[in-house]
């Protein structure tokens, strides 16, 4: 008999997995012990990681997505009422159980305040007050928590996200703006950052999010094949700027005889998050053999997002642009 699929992956015929530990197959693996009660590799895992804060964002985000992961967390605080790492955790899945509807946002809230007073350099329990922040609180309370994550880790991945989808819905008039806020904002932390930073990509991260607020106001085509909103010179200015840093940047994860040059502790935990969002907007652009590129790298670790922009199916869209990119199914 073929056993299930691990707890948190979906996996399709086609190798689509939809994961949201990407291909960081050591975080998998934990989430999955995590979920029968075994927090001891949770742990360890968590002191692997020390202070890589993109890394140690992503891991506990992914870690916190388990059911029951509130109820391990607090099982590991029992046995160390002191530990950053379980509080944590608890904090995070405290925040996801509010967004299901499972917990109320003063709870997570002071969950994630708790372990920032027991952790005060990481900027991971910041990160949870604005993934709270995102569903539940005003513009001014995400700018402060978006403040206290990048206080701690200027050039923090997930955080940048998050803060360039919540500028993107801010609507003024029945047209796009050329000088929105999050085409300003992005412009700005691409500039700031590190040259070889993938907040280079941001950019083109504002550019889909900014669609999606537009489609979902009616002020684009909810078919983004429809829209010229990737068509526009300032689309494809970001887009090029955006590919030509990934040819740059680009690590390359196995030589030509199979030996790995690269380990998933060593390139950026959330790179596949952005060449989703960079192969979508060349697709979407109609430079075809670039999306083939992308997409080709992606493999299977496709995210939902960008690809359900405004209210698609993301794996009838991302497998359509394998079919029109790579002539795949």
């Amino acid at each position: 008999m073929t056993p299930p699929p691990p707890l948190g992956r979906h996996r399709n015929k086609d190798g689509l997995t939809f994961d949201p530990a990407l291909d960081d197959t050591e975080l998998a693996t934990v989430r999955d012990a995590l979920a029968r009660g075994r927090w001891a590799d949770a742990r360890q895992l968590l002191a692997r990681t020390g202070d890589d804060w993109d890394r140690r964002g992503h891991r506990l985000v992914v870690l916190a997505e388990a059911p029951t992961s509130a109820t391990w967390a607090r099982d590991w605080l029992l046995a160390e009422p002191d530990s950053p790492d379980a509080t944590t955790l608890l904090a995070c899945a405290g925040v996801l159980r509010c967004l299901a509807g499972k917990e109320n946002p003063e709870t997570a809230q002071a969950l994630c305040l708790a372990a920032a007073r027991l952790a005060p350099r990481d900027p991971t329990p910041w990160l949870a007050v604005l993934i709270l922040a995102r569903r539940t609180g005003t513009a001014d309370e995400r700018v402060r928590a978006f403040d206290q994550v990048r206080a701690r880790h200027r050039d923090h991945h997930h955080a940048h996200h998050l803060m360039a989808a919540c500028l993107a819905e801010h609507q003024e008039g029945d047209r796009d703006d050329p000088l929105h806020e999050v085409y300003d904002f992005a412009a700005w932390a691409a500039e700031q950052a590190p040259a070889d930073s993938p907040l280079a990509v941001l950019p083109v991260v504002a550019h889909a999010e900014r669609y999606r607020a537009l489609a979902r106001a009616g002020l684009e085509p909810g078919d983004p094949a429809r829209s010229a909103h990737w068509t526009t010179r300032r689309a494809r200015q970001v887009m090029k700027a955006a590919f030509d840093w990934w040819l740059e940047w680009d690590i390359d994860e196995d030589t030509a005889d199979g030996t790995a040059t690269t380990t998933a502790a060593t390139a950026h935990p959330r790179r596949k998050v952005d060449l989703n969002y960079l192969a979508h907007a060349k697709l979407h652009e109609g430079r075809l053999a670039e999306a083939a590129a992308l997409l080709t790298r992606i493999g299977p670790h496709a995210t939902r997002v960008p690809w359900t922009y405004p209210d698609r199916d993301p794996g009838a869209a991302f497998r359509a642009a394998r079919r029109t990119a790579l002539g795949a199914t």
